[in-house]
């Protein structure tokens, strides 16, 4: 199953709604190695290195995930199905 159903199927969100417009990006954190624009697009491209990335389980990307997309994607509950399915793959 790619990662976008996984999401799509935890969450209800359609990470196909992201434009790639960038204005979720985050300042940037030692603890965020990948943009959340570029996670979000990894999803996309059914990259599996997002499970693994810093950013992913950064607890204050997590926090301000909750509002930083415009297009009212739901950042924080997609980070959250990310985090559960690296925990089942068992990949942390």
């Amino acid at each position: 199953m790619t990662l976008r159903r996984i999401v799509q199927q935890a969450t209800g969100q359609d990470v196909h709604l992201c434009r790639g417009c960038q204005d979720c990006n985050l300042p940037h954190t030692e603890e965020q190695d990948i943009p959340l624009g570029s996670l979000v697009q990894m999803i996309l491209f059914d990259d599996e290195e997002v499970l693994t990335c810093r950013t992913l389980w950064s607890d204050k990307v997590l926090n301000d995930a909750a509002t930083a997309c415009k297009r009212n994607l739901q950042l924080r509950a997609i980070l959250i199905a990310l985090r559960e399915e690296a925990r089942q793959r068992g990949w942390v």
